[in-house]
């Protein structure tokens, strides 16, 4: 029986060109976006957990990796030592429990890396040890929200963004619309996108929850209806978690509605899906705890016969759907003219979420070395530490 015997968590800074946030909503994170000739300042963390054996378990989060969610998987971390890494289920379970008062995010990151050391020692990938059998994924562009910087300003901008992205490989599109939640603004780009690639290319719209009133999404709703779009996400300032407004938007539309993103655990996906609130599940590795707890997920909306769409990018993600049949597009999340996906720069192996990832053919790889099968740059992570925190046993 191998020992957990060191938790290392590790925070670091790395600069994002043409990137930056309204100054009215200071750093807020979802207000980033496209600003020519400036740059941002994004703090990301990483974790490795070693055991007796010689084998260790890393992994670096992407868009999950919030200072509040590191707060969690500190409070976690020392609780893991002298444990059996194989033992994840156990521990999946006591964490959960653990952090029962908060939004169980920190699991995330400390699951990911336990199925990562698993995948090391027993010279397997995380994919083979789910009993993954896709090797390609297909995937979608999903933009950063609308600006006024001369990025995603107009229709026109995401209709000629969307040329841009078909033409690398992409056969599948998603459209996060402007900050104001300016309904009639929405429904016009929806339809003009619609217009220029909807039949082409796959449409799917996340307003993230900046529409204000019920009415407002109804009204951009029935343009997705008009448009064909393959789903509607999180329309509303509910912030997505109100079964029965979603249940009446679901009899009022025909476009899909993807709920949950913003639900964690699931059985709380299970009562939303229960109450008809959503037609897909959303799931996500870094949000919903871990490999172990989207694997749930993902079998939950197997079981009720819907699909489940795994949020964001990574690593973890790609293995994870690799495994999961009821799923149907990988997000490469957040991409505009001209500004890179704010994910962290630390892959010496050549992995990728960059707009340029995907193939002609518009998939990517799922990636087959053991464990999560990347490899991380560890001198540029720790040239850029910003705070450490080591637990042993």
């Amino acid at each position: 029986m191998a020992t957990i015997t060191e938790v290392e968590i590790t925070e670091f800074s790395f600069t994002a060109r043409n990137l930056g946030v309204s100054s009215d909503k200071l750093r807020a994170i979802y207000n980033m976006g496209y600003k020519p000739n400036s740059s941002l300042e994004l703090t990301k963390f990483a974790i490795v957990i070693r055991s007796d054996d010689g084998a260790q378990g890393e992994y670096v989060m992407h868009w999950g990796g919030s200072r509040s969610t590191m707060a969690q998987t500190l409070s976690l971390a020392p609780s893991l030592l002298g444990r059996d890494p194989d033992h994840r289920e156990l521990i999946w379970n006591e964490m959960k429990r653990e952090l029962r008062q908060h939004d169980g995010m920190g699991i995330g990151p400390i699951d990911i890396a336990l199925w990562d050391l698993a995948g090391k020692r027993y010279g397997a990938s995380v994919s083979a040890l789910l009993g993954g059998y896709r090797t390609r994924l297909k995937a979608y562009a999903s933009t950063y929200h609308g600006d006024r910087n001369g990025g995603l300003d107009s229709p026109q901008a995401f209709a000629d963004f969307a040329e841009r992205c078909y033409e690398l490989g992409y056969r599948a599109y998603k459209v996060h619309g402007w900050h104001e939640g300016d309904a009639k603004e929405e429904a016009r780009n929806v339809l003009h996108v619609a217009k220029a690639v909807g039949d082409r290319m796959t449409l799917m719209l996340d307003p993230a929850n900046e529409l204000r009133t019920f009415a407002d999404a109804l009204y951009v709703g029935r343009a997705c209806d008009e448009g064909n779009y393959f789903w509607y996400e999180d329309p509303m300032r509910d912030c997505g978690v109100s079964a029965f407004a979603h249940k009446k938007l679901r009899e009022m539309l025909k476009t899909p509605i993807l709920q949950t993103e913003y639900l964690r655990g699931f059985e709380t996906k299970a009562d939303f899906l229960i109450a008809g609130g959503t037609d897909m599940l959303r799931s996500d590795p870094e949000y919903d705890l871990g490999i172990t707890g989207a694997m749930k997920i993902a079998h939950l909306a197997e079981a009720f016969g819907v699909d489940v769409e795994i949020h964001a990018c990574g690593p973890a993600h790609r293995h994870c759907m690799a495994a999961t049949r009821n799923t149907n597009f990988y997000e490469i999340a957040l991409l505009g003219p001209d500004c890179p996906n704010a994910v962290p720069p630390v892959y010496t192996c050549g992995y990728s979420d960059q707009i340029d990832a995907v193939d002609k053919d518009g998939t990517v790889p799922v990636p087959t070395g053991p464990g999560l099968g990347v490899t991380y740059d560890w001198d540029y992570i720790r040239a850029h530490k910003t705070a450490q925190q080591v637990f042993r046993l």
